[in-house]
């Protein structure tokens, strides 16, 4: 019964590889709070040297994926390296990224409006084993082209992450799809303003994991989870149009 059980955990090893889980080749001991949702990924793990998409309706969600993701990038730039990020035109305010524990100066911001010429710039980024991640707002992508993306960051063991407004093809083999959209920040003792970043946050697909839904916050440096949403929620994805 021991070897079974043994044989079906390598086998399972064997498959996570194939669909883009690779072993971490950093020791990341703090997500800030994003281990809160380990829950949902196999082995509990993050999955890093892989490519994440966040798909947007709107210019606010555009805003909204891009703060979420700087709190991920935030843990991955502890460790080494740089990031790239490409993007239509100047979106980010650098010094706002200190807010999510990101130095401005680690970040090389990439400007390009053709569609053709940010994937060929992506692929070659997600190429290049210099750098820690590299964040595409890439609208369009084909599947053949997403296998371009998982197939340069299997041997580069980098990031990527892709936020996509609107897209028109939602058939790619990234290896997790999320759906971010903004929420009212809670008052601060009183105080007038936004509050903190919140987010309701939705992981509509993990290969092999537990899709899932949650009310998430960044305060204190970190992630945090409000009971409002349980990972064991099912979530249905939304129309994208």
């Amino acid at each position: 019964m021991a070897a079974n059980q043994d044989t079906f955990a390598r086998l399972q090893q064997d498959i996570l590889l194939l669909q883009g889980f690779k072993p971490a080749t950093t020791q990341i001991t703090n997500w800030h709070g994003l281990e809160q949702l380990k829950s949902a990924f196999p082995n509990g793990v993050f999955p890093t040297g892989a490519v994440h998409e966040f798909f947007c309706t709107g210019p606010e969600t555009v805003s909204t994926s891009a703060g979420f993701v700087s709190g991920i990038l935030s843990s991955l730039l502890k460790q080494q390296g740089a990031t790239i990020w490409i993007s239509p035109g100047k979106m980010i305010f650098p010094p706002a990224l200190k807010h999510f524990g990101m130095d401005p100066e680690k970040v090389i911001f990439i400007h390009l409006k053709n569609e053709k010429e940010k994937l060929f710039v992506m692929e070659e980024a997600l190429k290049c084993d210099s750098v820690s991640a590299v964040v595409g707002q890439i609208n369009e992508i084909s599947l053949t082209e997403s296998r371009r993306f998982q197939l340069a960051v299997e041997h580069s063991k980098v990031t990527g992450f892709l936020i996509r407004q609107n897209p028109r093809n939602i058939m790619t083999s990234c290896v997790t799809r999320w759906q971010i959209a903004p929420l009212p920040g809670d008052d601060t003792a009183g105080l007038p303003g936004v509050g903190f970043p919140k987010w309701d946050v939705q992981l509509l697909k993990v290969r092999n994991g537990k899709p899932g839904r949650w009310e998430m916050q960044w305060q204190s440096g970190r992630f945090q989870v409000t009971p409002k949403y349980s990972f064991e929620i099912k979530v249905p994805i939304r129309k994208i149009v």
